[in-house]
């Protein structure tokens, strides 16, 4: 019977956990588990169970990256002013928002996000800066409102665009760290939208016109172009991503959808459901690895979190030995 090290010219390394940045191809023994493990590539995405938040809830504000990720905000269905943060095993109560609201926008990283917008009992326009350990109320929205697209980098840029301001708006406004300017319009006025991106290369797509759409637009900082539609027209969806490579995923046709599509930078192509249909769920992270984010099974909100593998990702498999 062949031997690894016959094969391979080394044997097995022993490790107390999972190596940082293991190679293709790479075995181990993790210890602490008493497993054998092997690094590859995912060669289809797929979604799969992660930690649940403590507080269920849709319509929050979200940023990050699948392993460093924020939440807050959002409906249980009462508004709330919870924030959590995801370690990429389970989420951890911080510090609240000082304006509790759901349907807010965010934008950022774990340690510098900012929310804005959202709707206490009306509309909001309502801005906090988060530095990693606090709040700070900063200026206000021009155009009050809440389910708007929203994109940007940290809490010193950001873009905020349509939304629920009675009838929806195509109003769009940019953020520069202390105050926001109103530019170019989407072309289509609707809310219920989901944006991915930064504040001068963002993508806004799906949300409600009042009917159901899967209208698509990119911005290039100063003007937004009408591109490929969603392949499935929703409102509510989570994105993540930038511009030239988003995901988008769940929402409602009005009924709830488990429906991600990828987006190459020219159109959508559909890929394998999440597991749970939702709508209003928060998302983060990038096409190779993302997070859903709670949202609303209708009924009830939901606590769960689904972790998203795409096609090129590094994987992590372990080896079942009889």
């Amino acid at each position: 019977m062949s031997e690894y090290k016959g094969i391979q010219g080394n044997k097995v390394r022993n490790y107390t956990s999972d190596p940082d940045n293991p190679k293709e191809g790479q075995v181990w023994y993790n210890e602490t588990s008493n497993t054998l493990k092997v690094s590859s590539v995912s060669t289809v995405g797929s979604w799969a169970t992660g930690g649940n938040l403590n507080t269920a809830r849709n319509g929050m504000g979200s940023a990050g990256i699948y392993t460093s990720a924020i939440a807050f905000g959002g409906a249980t269905p009462s508004v709330t002013a919870v924030v959590e943060l995801y370690d990429g095993t389970s989420w951890t109560e911080t510090t609240d928002l000082n304006t509790a609201r759901g349907g807010v926008g965010g934008t950022g990283t774990q340690t510098s996000s900012l929310a804005f917008g959202g709707e206490t009992t009306v509309p909001t326009g309502a801005t906090e800066s988060w530095n990693g350990s606090s709040w700070t109320e900063l200026t206000d929205l021009n155009t009050n409102r809440a389910l708007m697209g929203s994109a940007g980098s940290d809490n010193t840029s950001a873009l905020a665009f349509g939304g629920e301001v009675f009838p929806p708006t195509a109003n769009t406004e940019s953020w520069n760290g202390s105050s926001w300017t109103e530019v170019s319009n989407l072309n289509t006025a609707r809310h219920m939208l989901a944006g991915a991106g930064t504040s001068t290369s963002a993508l806004a797509f799906g949300g409600r016109i009042p009917g159901v759409t899967g209208a698509t637009e990119s911005w290039n900082g100063t003007s937004w172009t009408n591109v490929s539609s969603l392949n499935t027209a929703r409102e509510k969806p989570g994105g993540a991503g930038i511009q030239t490579s988003a995901l988008a995923f769940g929402g409602a046709t009005p009924a709830n959808t488990a429906v991600t599509e990828l987006w190459s930078g020219s159109s959508w192509a559909e890929q394998n459901d999440l597991s749970t249909a939702r709508q209003g769920s928060g998302g983060a992270g990038t096409i190779l690895n993302a997070l859903a984010i709670g949202g609303d099974t209708t009924p009830p909100v939901t606590t769960a979190t689904e972790e998203w593998t795409g096609a090129g990702a590094p994987l992590i498999q372990t080896v079942t030995t009889d």
